[in-house]
């Protein structure tokens, strides 16, 4: 075994058997590599990654490769999840060499760890030709790999600083119509999300073009919204006989999955299904919800109160080898065996024909009629076909727990655990089931009492009972949003509060004053071989996008100055850079605060609760909420409790309106019409 059977990472612990003397990403390891004066290789990967167990399996199991890197190399094996820093920097690498990138994501550095060569999955006999190249070069000219590394160390090190904007011109809301205008060239209107493949979710996009939709009227943007959700739902992406989503579709019909589930998918998505569900009481959404949370539940919640990260897209298959999506397909015959007289309707519902085969005599089960158009089709009540549905996916439901299991990946990321906190915190707004909400305070208390330290920072991992890795900016960004969404649920202080710490903790240890953003790993913690500032918004929204809206809620409940200011100059940076939308969606959200929209509701009295409920199922994506039960040292609620009444207080730009005491006229006048 090499040195990663001391590691915890299930990525890394998948590499302890490998003939490769793979180590782990620590100071010891660098220093070897610089006292020994050898190339260092870098090869990140995460446990879900297919093509990194397929690369794993041909090179870095096999002895012939092995006898090429261990007399020289120092090879170094990193787990992206648990590392995004360093998956970030020598990401930025490979894509200034290649101009793509990916995992497995490899890179050979210098002794000191600057990159000279990098690139994604290569075939055994590529690799090993590749090593032995960068070898000759390194032990015959030196220099030649030594000024490559200092042009583009140069390269990445500003890759990713964003140009201050010079220009004093009011930040205006209006200026977002030309870029959503620009965006929606490219949706699909067929199947929704965007007209290309593979095809990732992106839940960030749709709940800024929700709320943009929804504040400028946009029928033809609220339905490009819906059609993208029930095409999503209907898919084979979204598993409707478990629950869960996978990652992405690699095709434009959300048909095929990439079929691992990520904790961080799955928390977003319940937060714009939930939305969603607020704004069009859709039950398909509501069954998305549901379905999906059990499955968390069921399969990613652990005693400690934490979500694991993630399941493998590989699973065993019947002749006992790993084959991805094993563990989710059907075959007809089995279908037929199960459902018997039925599978003739199931077929239809489910495509179990061209539309819905995949390969390998396997079938994903899709939808693409509607179930009243199904039971017109067999002389059935929509509400008989719905009854049946749901027998048929717990029959099926039954069979495939007999199957071996996906792998799991049992670490707990703080970052991702909050997402999944505000995902059932947004679920109990729109559903009003308490369940939800005991759940989302369990796992705050985990973050507060495993992953807060007694210094103040916090813990970016966490694993059998050890809490390891100190936190990035993500970690916090996310835990900040999390506890505002859950003050905003239950008017519980104490979480704003948590919240306010570490943006506090945020300005000091990661704010860099000169960039005016926000550093991705903290300044008192040992520097890799650039910064990483975080500005663009992917399958998770940019650290340095939730920390600009983070801000700027807290700001308006704080009467913080300082905060605002921070984060409208974060905002006034990136606007020059925001021409392709789709990648900037958090930053506009923010920006879309600042419309004529937008206002602030307090709401204060000792029943404040029971109103509040009713105002969190509203979709009122332009109010942010506040309240107080009892007297409130709250700024933003000061001297507005009442002892005999009951008040509403509908704020716009720091000014209020008298309070009223009617729910429903608030509602009526803060709703857009």
């Amino acid at each position: 075994m090499n040195e990663l059977q001391h590691e915890t990472s299930p990525y890394l612990l998948q590499h302890a058997n490998n003939p490769i003397h793979w180590k782990a990403w620590n100071d010891r390891t660098l220093l070897s590599a610089k006292n020994e004066n050898k190339l260092i290789l870098v090869s990140v990967g995460y446990s879900s990654c297919h093509w990194c167990h397929v690369m794993e399996h041909e090179s870095f199991e096999d002895e012939d490769v092995a006898n090429v890197m261990n007399p020289n190399f120092i090879s170094i094996k990193v787990d992206r999840e648990e590392r995004p820093d360093v998956d970030a920097i020598y990401m930025k690498a490979v894509q200034l060499m290649t101009k793509q990138g990916g995992w497995p994501l490899n890179v050979v550095c210098l002794p000191d760890g600057r990159p000279v060569w990098g690139g994604t999955y290569h075939r055994k006999e590529d690799w090993i030709d590749i090593l032995q190249q960068l070898q000759k070069l390194f032990t015959e000219s030196p220099e030649k790999m030594i000024d490559y590394a200092e042009k583009l160390h140069q390269g990445i090190t500003l890759l990713g600083l964003v140009q201050k904007n010079p220009s004093d011109e009011k930040i205006d809301p209006a200026n977002i119509k030309p870029m959503v205008e620009k965006w929606s060239r490219s949706f699909d209107w067929e199947f929704g999300g965007y007209a290309r493949a593979p095809k990732f979710m992106m839940p960030n996009n749709y709940l800024f073009l929700q709320r943009y939709g929804y504040q400028t009227k946009s029928a033809d943007l609220l339905d490009f919204v819906d059609l993208t959700l029930m095409r999503m739902a209907s898919g084979g992406l979204f598993d409707t006989v478990g629950g869960g989503f996978s990652r992405y579709s690699v095709d434009m019909r959300w048909h095929v999955p990439h079929f691992e589930k990520m904790l961080y998918d799955n928390g977003q998505l319940i937060s714009l299904y939930s939305e969603a569900y607020k704004r069009t009481q859709n039950p398909l959404y509501k069954e998305v919800i549901e379905k999906t949370l059990t499955f968390i539940e069921r399969e990613l919640l652990n005693p400690d109160d934490a979500f694991y990260s993630a399941l493998d897209a590989d699973s065993i298959n019947e002749i006992a080898e790993l084959e991805e999506g094993a563990f989710y397909v059907w075959k007809k015959d089995q279908l037929q065996k199960l459902l018997k007289d039925d599978f003739e309707v199931f077929s239809e519902l489910f495509n179990i024909n061209d539309f819905g085969f995949w390969e390998n005599d396997n079938y994903v089960l899709i939808q693409s009629q509607s179930t009243e158009d199904i039971a017109s089709q067999f002389g059935l009540t929509e509400t008989e076909l719905l009854i049946k549905k749901k027998n048929w996916e717990q029959l099926l439901f039954a069979e495939r727990e007999k199957r071996p299991k996906p792998r799991l990946d049992d670490k707990s990321l703080t970052s991702w655990n909050a997402i999944m906190l505000k995902g059932y915190v947004d679920a109990y707004k729109a559903l009003g089931n308490e369940h939800y909400l005991t759940i989302a305070k369990k796992n705050a208390d985990f973050i507060l009492h495993k992953q807060w330290s007694e210094e103040g920072f916090l813990w970016h991992s966490y694993k059998n009972g050890k809490s390891t890795i100190k936190g990035f900016l993500e970690d916090y960004a996310f835990v900040i949003d999390a506890f505002i969404g859950l003050y905003q649920a239950t008017l519980e202080e104490n979480y704003l509060m948590h919240a306010k710490q570490l943006a506090d903790y945020c300005l000091e240890h990661f704010y860099d004053e000169t960039q005016q953003f926000f550093a991705f790993t903290a300044r008192n913690e040992i520097q890799l071989i650039a910064s990483h500032f975080e500005t663009e918004d992917n399958v998770i929204p940019a650290s340095n996008s939730v920390m600009a809206n983070n801000l700027f809620v807290l700001s308006l409940l704080y009467h913080n100055s300082y905060y605002e200011k921070t984060a409208l100059q974060m905002l006034h940076h990136m606007i020059p850079h925001l021409d392709y939308a789709s990648a900037y969606s958090n930053w506009m959200n923010l920006w879309l605060h600042l419309s004529e929209d937008n206002k602030e509701l307090a709401i204060c009295g000792k029943k404040a609760l029971d109103s509040l409920k009713k105002i969190n199922a509203e979709y009122l994506p332009n109010i942010i909420v506040a309240g107080s039960t009892t007297q409130s040292d709250l700024p933003f609620l000061t001297n507005r409790f009442d002892e005999e009444n009951l008040l509403f207080y509908i704020c716009h730009n720091k000014k209020c309106l008298l309070p009223n005491t009617s729910l429903e006229a608030t509602v009526s006048e803060l709703k857009i019409n």
